[in-house]
Parts: C-alpha cells; structure tokens; sequence
C-alpha cells in the first residue's frame, strides 16, 4: 500500500480492503480518496482462493511460517479427499487461528501466540460456497484445492480441520487470492509496474467495485435528497444498496422494504 501511496497526490487518502498474511499472494482491492468511505463493503465481499497444503504433519500456525511437526500419517487419497470435502460446504464454523489478527481481551491473538500462549477461542461462522480439490501429489504428500468462501474465512483453519477430519494433519504452504466478488487479479497490476503517470489507468471507478450491490437508480429531487443525506424510497430492496445516477453512484443506503437511509454519502451537494 505504501508503494502506491507514493504514487499519488500528497494528501491522498488510501486504504486497503483485507489484508493478506504475508505467505499468501494475489489480489488485494486498496480504496482512494472518497471510495475509502467503501471499504467496509469491499471487505465483506466474498472472496476466491487457490490453496496448496502439506498432509503429514501439522504446524503451530496453521501454515509454512509455523513451527512443524511429523505426524508420519498416510496421505488420504484422493477418493477419500473428495469424499470429506462437501462436510465442509455451506454454513460452517472455525475455530480461528491462534497466529491470527483477531482481538480477545483486548489483545491480539498472534501476540498471545508469539509467547507460545494459547488460548480458548470462540467458533465463527463462516460460508463456504464451493471447495473443491484440483490436483494431487500423493509422492509430495501435498494437494491444491479451490475455494470460495464468504468474508473472514481462514483458509488455514479449513485445511486442517479437513485433514483432521480424514485422520491426518495439514497446513498451508502457498496461497493465493483470485478474486474479490466479481474483482479478479487477472486484471490486477502489481505496484512494482506502476508509475505516478499510469496509476490513474488501472483506478476502478467506485460505481464498478460495488456492482455486486443492489442498485436503486435515481433522478431529480430523489437524487439531491440523497446528495443530502436523506430518507428515500428503498423501491423494495432490504438491506444495503448502491444509489446511482447517470451511472455516478451517489451513496450507499441500507432500506427495509420501504424506507431507506444513508450508510455513506460520497457525492455531497
């Protein structure tokens, strides 16, 4: 994020939309200027993974960086895999890592984890909405699998509590995020690439990042009362909902079927 900020104009607000642990690659959405008022909506979006694991043996953190320990297990075959996989489709719940940015007491697990603490952690739900294994290397004991999952989803926690499941253990060796909603990294740039007089080409405007929102389109006065930050028709749509006009989008409204409010105004008279 840095390296792009360098980028920009002085001043220039920038945000991200979900970290990546630093095994892991791929796309990461940033947010500038007024978008960065979005990114609570962009981080909560669904996400795509491939994911490459290690069966044998299982590490502290879930992952490569860990501290690994032989279990001198069988790697499950492949029936036995695709077999176990859809336990693990739907409406879950995970245990989160303890090597993980999540806050309990106020502290931050990974803290507790680098004293070699650990703790008990509260289970999260979380959706997996496909799992699926794409190659297998039975000689290296690892296998790669794709994954689309909701939000806040750790992926490390799904492969092992998948290997455990088959009487085995794995982590994580490699990782890497595809897409975000309908954001995909084929059409990323890497910020190494980037140059202050080519970074406005590769800007996605605000009304096509959150086009996997409801749209309730506006004109007239129902247009400047959203400019304003009033109450309006939500036309049915429960929920949050993107407000454009002429293809600008004007806010993001949260409705109940009838009525609807502002949640963020980026368009202000």
């Amino acid at each position: 994020m840095a390296m792009v900020k360098r980028l920009l104009p002085r001043k220039t607000k920038i945000g991200h939309t979900g970290t990546l642990d630093p095994l892991a690659s791929g796309l990461l959405v940033l947010v500038i200027g007024r978008a960065t008022r979005l990114s609570r909506y962009v981080t909560g979006l669904d996400k795509t993974y491939a994911a490459t694991a290690r069966f044998g043996a299982i590490s502290n953190s879930l992952d490569a960086d860990g501290e690994i320990t032989a279990l001198n297990t069988p790697m499950p075959n492949e029936d036995d895999i695709n077999d176990a996989i859809p336990n693990f489709v739907g409406d879950i719940e995970q245990i989160p890592p303890m090597a993980s940015a999540i806050k309990i007491g106020g502290e931050r697990l990974y803290a507790m984890h680098r004293r070699g603490e650990e703790i008990e952690r509260p289970a999260r739900p979380v959706t997996i909405h496909e799992f699926q294994l794409s190659n297998i290397d039975p000689a290296n004991y690892t296998a790669t699998f794709d994954i689309s999952c909701s939000s806040g989803t750790y992926i490390r926690s799904l492969i092992s509590d998948l290997a455990t499941s088959l009487n085995s253990g794995a982590y994580l060796t490699s990782l890497r995020r595809n897409s975000v909603a309908h954001l995909h990294v084929s059409k990323a740039k890497k910020p190494e690439l980037l140059t202050s007089n080519t970074i406005h080409n590769h800007i996605i405007p605000s009304v096509e990042m959150m086009r996997s929102f409801p749209v309730v389109r506006v004109t007239g006065d129902v247009g400047r009362a959203v400019r304003s930050g009033r109450s309006i028709s939500s036309e049915g749509v429960v929920g949050s909902f993107r407000v454009e006009c002429e293809d600008e989008l004007l806010a993001i409204y949260s409705g109940d079927g009838a009525q609807a409010w502002a949640e963020v105004v980026l368009c202000a008279e």
